[in-house]
C-alpha cells in the first residue's frame, strides 16, 4: 500500500508543479485552490508512505515522479523543448525510479 500512496503522491506533485503555472501568482481562486490541494495531498500521502518505506528511497521516487511528470507535461502542454538530450535525461530519471523500486 505504501508504494500506491507514493505513486499517487508523486502524481499530485506533478499536479501542483504544473498548477502553479496557472495560478497567476496565486491570484486565480480555482487554480490556486486545486494547486494547494495537490500540495497538501502530496505531502500527506508521502508521509503515509514513510510508515514502511525508507525515507531516502521514498523521497527519491516521489520527487522523481514529480520531476519526470512535470517535464513531460511541460513538453506536451507548455511547448517546452523536447530535444534528444532532454529526453535522455528524463529517461535516466525514470531508470533511477525503476531501479529504486526494484531494490527496495
Amino acid at each position: 500500500m505504501a508504494w500506491l500512496y507514493l505513486l499517487v503522491a508523486g502524481c499530485m506533485e506533478i499536479g501542483w508543479a504544473i498548477g502553479v503555472k496557472y495560478t497567476d501568482g496565486f491570484t486565480r481562486l480555482v487554480p490556486s485552490a486545486l494547486t494547494l490541494s495537490c500540495m497538501v495531498g502530496s505531502v500527506l500521502l508521502y508521509g503515509l508512505s514513510l510508515k514502511t518505506l525508507p525515507v531516502g528511497t521514498a523521497y527519491a521516487v516521489w520527487s522523481g515522479i514529480g520531476a519526470v511528470g512535470t517535464a513531460v507535461l511541460g513538453i506536451a502542454l507548455l511547448g517546452e523543448p523536447s530535444d534528444a538530450l532532454r529526453l535522455l535525461c528524463i529517461g535516466l530519471i525514470v531508470a533511477g525510479i525503476v531501479g529504486l523500486r526494484i531494490v527496495a
